[in-house]
């Protein structure tokens, strides 16, 4: 079944987007570091790599313990063959928040200036790791989405980085990603089926996904699921 125009232009816009994230992590692979560290747990190794000299260590602890806490159990619940060697690379050169590809996560530090306790940044970024969707799997939003959703299971301290699901409104739409998409998966799971992104997960992954999936996931597609839930959105 082909896709429709809005949903091909998803996947274009997720193609340049992999292609620039990749682009900018192959960046962080130059410029002095200022700390090195190799660490080995449960079968996970994550290598830490610190570019910038006025990088708190502590906040580099919290990102590094939220890895191990996180990472094993997100990679057991979706995707078991998930990379068991991880990179986390502090770049002051990258000037985004974070980037994921190949298994490596470049982190923009003055990120953490601006917001110390948002260490669940590490909880959405190597959830797009346990994904390894590759490039054109589905819908970015459908990405984005999930990632968000796991940040709302799986993360450590949400609250205290004032991140949260938004309430919703009549501006939004099922497809804005991130945490929008997020909390409409929430609901779906909640009212509709428990394993929903388990199996959207896994077809994603495959690259299989088509309109149908929702049908056949739910009984309705996206845009019917959406009325019901701004009818009653309490998750």
């Amino acid at each position: 079944m082909q896709l429709k125009p809005h949903l091909r232009l998803f996947s274009i816009v997720f193609v340049l987007f992999a292609f620039l994230s990749e682009a900018n992590a192959q960046k962080s692979d130059s410029g002095k570091i200022f700390a090195r560290d190799s660490i080995s747990k449960e079968g996970y190794t994550l290598i830490y790599i610190n570019k910038d000299e006025e990088f708190s260590p502590e906040i580099g602890e919290k990102l590094k313990n939220t890895f191990f806490e996180v990472y094993p159990e997100m990679a057991k619940e979706y995707n078991k063959k998930a990379a068991k060697k991880v990179k986390f690379v502090i770049d002051p050169a990258y000037d985004g928040v974070a980037a994921t590809s190949n298994g490596k996560v470049v982190f923009n530090p003055r990120w953490f200036d601006r917001l110390p306790g948002d260490i669940d940044v590490v909880t959405h970024e190597v959830m797009h790791i346990v994904q390894d969707y590759g490039r054109t799997p589905g819908p970015w939003w459908v990405t984005e989405g999930i990632a968000d959703y796991v940040r709302y299971k799986y993360g450590v301290d949400n609250a205290g980085a004032g991140w949260s699901l938004p309430e919703v409104t009549d501006k939004q739409n099922y497809d804005n990603s991130y945490r929008v998409t997020a909390r409409f998966f929430a609901w779906i799971v909640q009212n509709k089926n428990k394993n929903f992104i388990k199996k959207m997960d896994v077809v994603m992954r495959k690259h299989t996904y088509n309109d149908e999936i929702w049908v056949k996931l739910t009984g309705k597609n996206p845009a019917e699921l959406w009325e019901e839930y701004k009818a009653n959105p309490t998750i």
